[in-house]
């Protein structure tokens, strides 16, 4: 698949970051409305693990010299699915967005082959309006895997914490414990186990994977009667909209349907209000099968919008 004439591709270097980040606000303004990215979250993608720039990204050029489109394969653990991220401005690049998905595609079949796997499969992610890109995945051989769901509640009118159900406590993690970080990561573990998704991580590679955390005090582990039951891991990425961000609820099963996962959630939204935050919000997977809708819904949150993601199995190159 050829880019339109007088346009070229080239590979991109952390010199590119700002002409990078320009574009990414440009495609996520219209998809969801606003930006959703910040100069180190590129940079960050450009140096992470698993990742090397000369090969697995590329940029598009338009015959002014101007960075129009970046594509991207994300894998931050180096194991299982690979994402394969292509942003452009959609007002003057919608064109190059299927070329770069094929180079893209083309080198994860060299990545598979790379990793001694007959084939890969990939994940594309389609907001609402991007029904183009939409287009061009099913072209390509995408199918719709899952959509998930984005909840959001106002934390102006939150109200009073209420006490946690008879024998259950919540409180913060303890990040200078390492037994305790490692009980927290057994809790997500084990949870999730049981999704259709699930890539189990060791602890050591979890560790690396959360990098620094600047806000442990927005971390929880649940307890019921003493024994650890539940965990909730919050997370940055809302905070440019005002917003706390619940990146992952855990309850082990034999404690489900115990109020634990209620009580997490009331106490980060606590915690969120004290901070100033003016929303609360998570996203949820429909395809999960302890996914608690009433949960969610029976604190406050409601659907904002919603993401589906597309999935193709690649074949490695030479097979």
């Amino acid at each position: 698949m050829t880019l339109p004439a007088g346009w070229t591709t080239r590979r991109p270097t952390l010199d590119d970051v700002p002409a990078i980040l320009a574009v990414v606000h440009a495609a996520d303004t219209f998809a969801i409305g606003h930006p959703d990215y910040d100069a180190e979250d590129v940079a960050q993608s450009l140096t992470a693990p698993f990742f090397d720039p000369s090969r697995d990204s590329w940029l598009a050029v338009d015959p002014h010299d101007t960075v129009v489109g970046w594509a991207t394969v994300d894998n931050p653990t180096g194991v299982g699915r690979e994402f394969v991220e292509v942003y452009v401005d959609p007002e003057r690049a919608a064109a190059v967005r299927a070329p770069l998905l094929a180079r893209q595609l083309d080198r994860v079949a060299e990545r598979a082959a790379e990793r001694g796997l007959p084939a890969l499969a990939v994940r594309c992610a389609v907001f609402a309006p991007e029904r183009d890109w939409e287009r061009d995945l099913r072209a390509a051989g995408f199918t719709l895997a899952k959509r998930y769901v984005r909840m959001s509640r106002p934390l102006a009118d939150l109200p009073a914490e209420p006490p946690p159900p008879p024998g259950v406590t919540v409180r913060q993690v303890r990040p200078d414990d390492e037994a305790d970080l490692r009980e927290f990561h057994r809790i997500h573990d084990i949870a999730f186990g049981d999704t259709p998704d699930h890539e189990p991580l060791s602890y050591e590679r979890w560790r690396a994977r959360i990098g620094d955390v600047t806000a442990w005090d927005e971390w929880f582990v649940a307890e019921v009667d003493g024994t650890p039951a539940g965990a909730l891991q919050s997370s940055d990425q809302a905070l440019d909209q005002q917003e706390g961000f619940v990146r992952s609820l855990s309850v082990l099963p034999a404690y489900r349907r115990r109020g634990v996962g209620g009580a997490l959630l009331r106490r980060a939204f606590a915690r969120y209000a004290e901070k100033g935050r003016q929303a609360a919000g998570l996203g949820v997977d429909l395809t999960n099968p302890t996914a608690p809708l009433s949960l969610y819904r029976s604190v406050g949150l409601r659907e904002t919008r919603w993401t589906d993601m597309y999935e193709v199995i690649v074949p490695a190159a030479g097979v």
